[in-house]
């Protein structure tokens, strides 16, 4: 559902639907797997035509999942197969005269069978690479997760080359993701664009005023992201081990602030180590973000562009990060964040940050970079172009 724009997947599917919203008559299909989302159906009726939204629950979906190993298809794919949501495209396209289909993460691309495809224009947002975080992940596992993993990147990759090679045009949130694909798809890179992520640098903005969510005197660092996802997981968790106990001992007064809804119990549990806070979900992050000294983002893995990076960025904020958190960002290291490669590079340069008597300069210079480079409105005009052959007055479902 792409609504509340509370994380990367909300943030850019919701950007991207206002801006087809804004030129053409939109029908949305999705699923919501937050039960606190269904608050926000009104809103999203009122912006488009027709609506479905397909409740997913994740221990069916799971169970569902298991039958991809017997068809020998990716996972993911019976995981978002509803054959309610089915039903209603198959209607959608009975009773409209679409001339577009517009699908967001491969995984929904199967629905586009519904549809008498002919004359209509197909594009795919695949985001990031999946098949190739599936087998990131699979190096950090043992046997049989190992197994299974490597299975999902391999048929993974299979299911998006085909969809590639059937849409008029796939998407990536960035160049480096793109090229990526290219090379692991040749066959479909003519038809391979990126169009960047942005952020609404008027909301994230340091001139606000905001209320200081934090005990007085700590001296607080900042994660912010959803914590029942991996990378989140496992990145907060290396951090916990690896850097915080030293960064903790230099600076008593320090807090390590894991920011983000939904954290499983491996996070929860971190907030009963010294320093450490475990907040759950905040109705607004820039507080959190406003108030601490600094970000860090400790991706382990390649997750694609990180909504995070951009946000701290553009509330001013120095960030700490690791090289794979950084990847498909233009941003000039050393004089807009900081990389460090290792929990040394991190703890260094952590307590560098926290104990300087002067503010450093680094997060004005962000800012300045994500106004100058990462304007969601400057990003998107990418899709216009991809859309010029269906008139405005035409409907997208």
């Amino acid at each position: 559902m792409p609504y509340p724009p509370d994380k990367g997947d909300k943030i850019r599917s919701w950007n991207m639907l206002c801006y087809l919203a804004e030129r053409y008559r939109v029908h949305l299909g999705c699923f919501v797997d937050d039960a606190a989302d269904w608050r926000h159906v009104d809103r999203l009726e009122a912006l488009c035509g027709q609506c479905h939204f397909a409740p997913l629950n994740g221990f069916k979906a799971k169970l569902r999942s298991l039958a991809g190993l017997f068809r020998g298809e990716a996972l993911s794919l019976p995981y978002y197969r509803d054959a309610g949501l089915a039903r209603w495209v198959r209607a959608l396209g009975e009773d409209n005269e679409l001339q577009g289909v517009f699908v967001f993460s491969s995984a929904m691309a199967q629905y586009a069978s519904e549809l008498p495809l002919e004359g209509i224009r197909r594009i795919v947002d695949f985001v990031d690479v999946d098949s190739r975080k599936w087998r990131q992940f699979a190096e950090t596992q043992s046997r049989p997760l190992r197994w299974i993993y490597e299975r999902e990147a391999r048929r993974l990759l299979d299911h998006d080359r085909a969809v590639a090679g059937a849409f008029d045009a796939g998407l990536f949130v960035s160049r480096a993701e793109a090229e990526i694909f290219r090379k692991l798809a040749p066959e479909t890179a003519h038809k391979i664009r990126h169009i960047d992520n942005g952020v609404d640098t008027d909301y994230f903005s340091p001139d606000r005023v905001y209320e200081n969510p934090y005990e007085d005197a700590t001296i607080n660092v900042v994660f912010t992201g959803t914590m029942d996802y991996w990378p989140n997981v496992q990145a907060v968790i290396w951090f916990a081990d690896h850097v915080w106990p030293r960064v903790h001992s230099a600076v008593p007064l320090a807090r390590f602030v894991i920011v983000g809804a939904k954290p499983v119990p491996a996070v929860s549990s971190l907030a009963r180590r010294p320093g450490i806070v475990v907040t759950g979900r905040v109705p607004d992050v820039r507080p959190y973000l406003a108030h601490g000294v600094v970000a860090v983002v400790p991706s382990r893995i390649s997750p694609g562009v990180q909504n995070k990076v951009l946000e701290a960025m553009a509330m001013a904020k120095p960030v700490i990060a690791t090289a794979q958190a950084l990847e498909g960002l233009d941003v000039e290291v050393g004089r807009e964040v900081l990389v460090a490669a290792d929990g040394d590079g991190f703890r260094e340069a952590l307590v560098r940050l926290l104990t300087a008597g002067e503010p450093s300069d680094l997060g004005g210079k962000a800012r300045a970079r994500v106004r100058a480079s990462y304007d969601w409105a400057t990003s998107l005009d990418a899709l216009s172009a991809l859309l010029d052959d269906a008139p405005v007055a035409k409907s997208y479902g």
